[in-house]
């Protein structure tokens, strides 16, 4: 095809699209790219006006390509992408469509029974009440009751609402932490279409795919009923139930305890402050200090260049006012509230470089690791008060990518641990799952209300076990020394490699596999076990996944994975530090800075084995 044939037949796609488009500022945008994508000349030129108009054209020209490389792939994460016209790109037109598969899918799983029910909920990103409102229309007009949540609100509540309202599937709209410009579908599946430990979970194969292929046989947006009203819009009484359900968690010690622990918390600019500080506050934490500057919903993210607490950065201006107001505890919720972040004062920490005056006083966040184990021992604690003996189905679970302290957690308890892969589609998923988490800041300490990650339960539980440290005189950074005691200091860390042509990424891991690292962090490597073959030797095997695991012979661990969600190769480093169960504090910091030393040594062999300068 020459290249006069490729635009012809590209251009008529992009007008194909721009006349079955429901929104008219896609459209128009559409129309606006397809004028200077036309104008391109024959040749380049010679003048600076010829080659800007060149140069101009065929930029556009590419990013139409790009914008009808396909429709935009729904699976396991719903969709995600940037806000934009084109099939590749979410719209009004893509999620349409979507909403439409999902519509028949349910149909069919529950095929001859009473309608579906589903749920429908939204955070303040731009368009977002947009795509929620036309999932409602396309779902109502074929017959599935559909509830909207009353406004832009967390994923958590969502998640609730789906197991609460007994839901056959759930809709959340949302692209959690990633930069302003994307929007995103989160699909659940609950009721009658799934009934096992799944139930209100994020779905998984093969219903990304039954799904998927409903969408793909969608001929037009234009085909698609939608309905003007019919939906019914749930009132302030679902996010009652959440908070009621939540606050659960707080026993009496945590409230009497509460009002003297000095709290700083950021929501991010994004839908978690109001419920947080409401769950906060009804627990008994007075003295909660919210980040002016990112109090409230913005779907432009101003006062950061990447809305994740874990992106440099992010955290700052939460840092500075705990810093400032003398306060024992930083929250940072993502923008959708699904994930947490912790930071604490850690005289180890201090950092005399710069102006930072935070840092300078040793305020860091913890590793999700960190926050994970702490929040393990919490829930190990909280099975054994509340069952004796243990329930011999409650389990611990936790990805392929996060420490391995929570297994030795759960042995200590005499607790199941299950290893999965990553994601919190399978960690909720766990038969008789009492605590789930990744290090990726995802916590699951209450799966009977929320079968996903909780970042504003999570923060609740932190909150309660800083206050009884404090009313004991001890911060979280002694219980990170306990844990170091009773199991060994654990100390993990990343690297990773970022791609602008995709295919280095699957080409990269097989690079590693073809020629591994003898010796990692001057230790033999024992074993490699690839993972694409899936594996036996933990409880019940994992099913295959692309990546490779190295284990070490001094017990160091390193997990290298494609990311399910950036163009990166992604390197999970674990040490494991023996520590003596008497050690004082300052031989659990030296047997940290030895950790230090020699997950430091890991990262710099995995950067070369990597091809990382």
């Amino acid at each position: 095809m020459s290249r006069d044939e490729a635009w012809d037949h590209l251009r008529a796609q992009v007008e194909t699209w721009i006349d079955d488009d429901p929104d008219p500022q896609t459209a128009d945008e559409l129309r606006d790219l397809l004028r200077t994508a036309d104008s391109l000349p024959e040749h380049e030129g010679t003048t600076p006006a010829e080659q800007y108009t060149w140069r101009t054209a065929a930029a556009a020209r590419a990013e139409l390509a790009d914008r009808f490389t396909g429709l935009l792939q729904f699976g396991t994460a719903g969709l995600r992408g940037a806000i934009a016209g084109g099939p590749h790109r979410m719209n009004r037109a893509v999620v349409i469509r979507a909403a439409s598969g999902l519509a028949e899918h349910l149909l069919g799983e529950l095929d001859g029974l009473a309608p579906p029910r589903v749920v429908v909920g939204y955070d303040a990103r731009h368009k977002s009440h947009d795509f929620a409102t036309d999932t409602a229309a396309v779902l109502t007009a074929v017959g599935i009751e559909v509830l909207l949540l009353p406004g832009p609100l967390p994923t958590p509540v969502l998640a609730f609402a789906v197991r609460r309202l007994e839901a056959d599937a759930g809709v959340m709209v949302t692209a959690s932490h990633n930069p302003p410009q994307d929007n995103g579908y989160k699909v659940y599946l609950g009721g009658r279409v799934v009934t096992d430990a799944g139930q209100g979970a994020q779905i998984v194969p093969p219903a990304d795919a039954a799904i998927a292929a409903e969408i793909a046989r969608v001929p037009s947006v234009a085909s698609v009923p939608r309905a003007a009203s019919g939906w019914t819009v749930l009132g302030p009484e679902i996010v009652d139930e959440y908070v009621a359900a939540t606050l659960a968690l707080a026993g009496p010690e945590q409230r009497a305890l509460a009002a003297d622990l000095r709290i700083v918390l950021t929501p991010l600019h994004g839908v978690g402050g109001a419920v947080a500080q409401r769950v906060l506050r009804e627990a008994g934490y007075t003295d909660v200090l919210v980040v002016p500057e990112q109090e409230h919903p913005d779907p432009d993210f101003p006062t950061v260049a990447f809305p994740n607490p874990e992106e440099p950065g992010a955290i700052d201006l939460a840092l500075g006012l705990a810093s400032d107001e003398g306060a024992d505890l930083v929250i940072a919720l993502d923008p959708d509230a699904d994930r947490c972040a912790v930071a604490v004062r850690d005289p180890r920490s201090r950092a005399y470089r710069g102006p930072d005056t935070a840092a300078a006083e040793g305020w860091r966040m913890l590793h999700g690791d960190e926050t994970g184990g702490l929040l393990g021992q919490v829930m190990a604690e909280r099975l054994a008060a509340d069952a004796e003996p243990l329930d011999p189905d409650a389990a611990f679970a936790s990805s392929i990518v996060s420490s391995r302290l929570l297994a030795r957690i759960a042995a200590t308890a005499g607790v199941r641990h299950v290893q999965t892969l990553t994601g919190f589609k399978w960690l909720s998923r766990v038969d008789g799952l009492a605590f789930g988490y990744e290090e990726a800041l995802g916590y699951c300490v209450a799966p009977l209300n929320v079968r996903d990650k909780d970042g504003i339960s999570a923060a609740l539980l932190m909150a309660g076990l800083a206050a009884r440290l404090k009313a004991s005189g001890r911060t979280l950074v002694d219980a990170l020394d306990d844990l170091a005691r009773a199991h060994g200091l654990h100390l993990t860390g990343q690297v990773s490699a970022r791609y602008d042509d995709l295919a280095q990424i699957p080409a990269t891991v097989q690079r590693l596999r073809e020629n591994p690292p003898a010796t990692v962090g001057g230790s033999h490597v024992e074993r490699i076990v690839d993972l694409a073959r899936g594996t036996e030797e933990e409880r019940g095997g994992l099913p295959p996944t692309e990546g490779l695991r190295l284990d070490v012979a001094d017990g160091t661990r390193v997990v290298v994975r494609p990311s399910g969600t950036e163009p990166k190769v992604k390197c999970y480093l674990e040490v494991i530090e023996p520590v003596a169960a008497d050690a004082d504090a300052d031989a659990v910091g030296a047997a940290r800075a030895r950790a230090k030393e020699r997950l430091d040594a890991v990262a710099a062999d995995m950067r070369r084995a990597l091809g990382i300068a």
